[in-house]
């Protein structure tokens, strides 16, 4: 019986640089421009997650200016609508995803036709059918819908419209995609037509769907752990762990050792630990997202980063500690503020509500430099939320 292999020993500021690096936080336009790199960014992060907040630009913009420093909302339209390159489908959340990963998403699209989803057990055939009709005569927004009879939500999130609850039920077994979007406003469209397919894609096999989180992960965050892979998705840590040791038994998978982690577990390829990571330049400067994949699995950002991002907007206001909306503020490989942002678009600024140090940005020595770049790339980042 083969020996397991000595795991690797890892500091956390090597880990920082290969998950930046993975990332791709430490370049400073590593995808290039225009729809051609919305298409390429998000194939190499595998989702760009989608939210509905906008006291400063919606999440899914902001996550693709991070990487795209030319980055443009028309060239996310092009792609979503024109190119066909990305389309919208549930991950940990609400997400665009490569199409080019459309595969991956059958099998679950097939469960919601045959077993329905509990977020809409509510909706009636006799909807269904209605938005359906509708369809087929012609792409669909829910304002084009005006003979609702109203009803009372089950939840705070639901929509009071029964043909909206129709077609996102619609969404989520596979028969209508969202082709567009102004704003949060979906356009709807048949799945085949807005694609172009005689039949869809063959699904993904068990096998495959196993692999692709796992491969996922390895791309986008370099040394993963079972719940970094696996994130609000429990149920596929077991067929996941198993296919890490057979993995890890072919070579393919080094254990690692994180410092700080204690017993969890974590991997890396053998690739990423030869390559390591140079580091991003110390004057390289990205104000993040809190719903960006470097922050949105906290443990993992404060056992790399040493730091606890409080995302506050549902939390009452005096007992907020960074503010509604803070933004954490990554300078080189350290992340050294949150700043809570609010853009007032009728006066075009970006206002400061608040701003807190953080990590090494508590320290005095260097604070003022910290400032200039972090005001320099604030420039920056108010030309990107006031442009139309």
């Amino acid at each position: 019986m083969p020996r397991a292999p000595k795991p690797h020993p890892l500091s956390t500021a090597q880990a920082r640089q290969i998950w930046l690096h993975a990332q791709r936080l430490d370049l400073r336009a590593p995808f290039g421009e225009g729809a051609q790199a919305i298409a390429d960014a998000t194939a190499h992060l595998g989702y760009v997650q989608i939210d509905t907040i906008n006291v400063i630009e919606r999440c899914h913009h902001h996550i693709l200016f991070s990487r795209i420093p030319s980055y443009r909302r028309a060239d996310l339209r092009q792609a979503q609508s024109v190119d066909k390159s990305v389309f919208e489908y549930w991950t940990h959340a609400l997400s665009y995803v490569p199409s080019s990963d459309f595969r991956f998403f059958l099998p679950a699209m097939r469960e919601h036709r045959r077993e329905g989803h509990g977020w809409f057990a509510s909706v009636k055939p006799a909807d269904t059918r209605k938005v359906m009709r509708l369809l087929r005569a012609g792409p669909l927004t829910i304002r084009d819908i005006e003979d609702d009879v109203l009803v009372e939500k089950e939840h705070l999130w639901q929509s009071r419209k029964p043909s909206k609850r129709a077609l996102q039920l619609a969404f989520y077994t596979g028969a209508v995609t969202i082709s567009e979007r102004q704003g949060m406003l979906k356009t709807y469209e048949l799945m085949a037509r807005h694609f172009g397919w005689d039949k869809p894609p063959k699904p993904a096999s068990a096998r495959e769907i196993t692999a692709y989180p796992l491969d996922r992960a390895l791309r986008s965050q370099g040394v993963v752990s079972l719940d970094s892979i696996c994130h609000l998705d429990a149920p596929s840590k077991k067929p996941v762990a198993r296919l890490i040791a057979a993995r890890v038994r072919r070579g393919e998978l080094v254990p690692v050792t994180l410092e700080g982690a204690g017993k969890q577990e974590h991997w890396a390829s053998p690739a990423a630990l030869e390559a390591g990571g140079e580091g991003p330049s110390p004057d390289l400067v990205h104000i993040l997202s809190p719903f960006d994949p470097l922050i949105i699995q906290r443990k993992r950002t404060n056992l790399i980063f040493g730091y606890n991002h409080l995302f506050e907007a549902y939390v009452p206001k005096a007992k907020r500690k960074l503010g509604y909306f803070a933004l954490p503020v990554l300078v080189g490989d350290e992340i050294v503020a949150a700043l809570d942002l609010k853009t007032d678009r009728q006066a075009k600024k970006l206002l400061m509500q608040k701003w807190t140090w953080v990590g090494q940005g508590k320290k005095a020595a260097g604070r003022r430099e910290l400032k200039r770049v972090i005001e320099e790339e604030l420039d920056r980042f108010e030309r990107f939320q006031l442009a139309e």
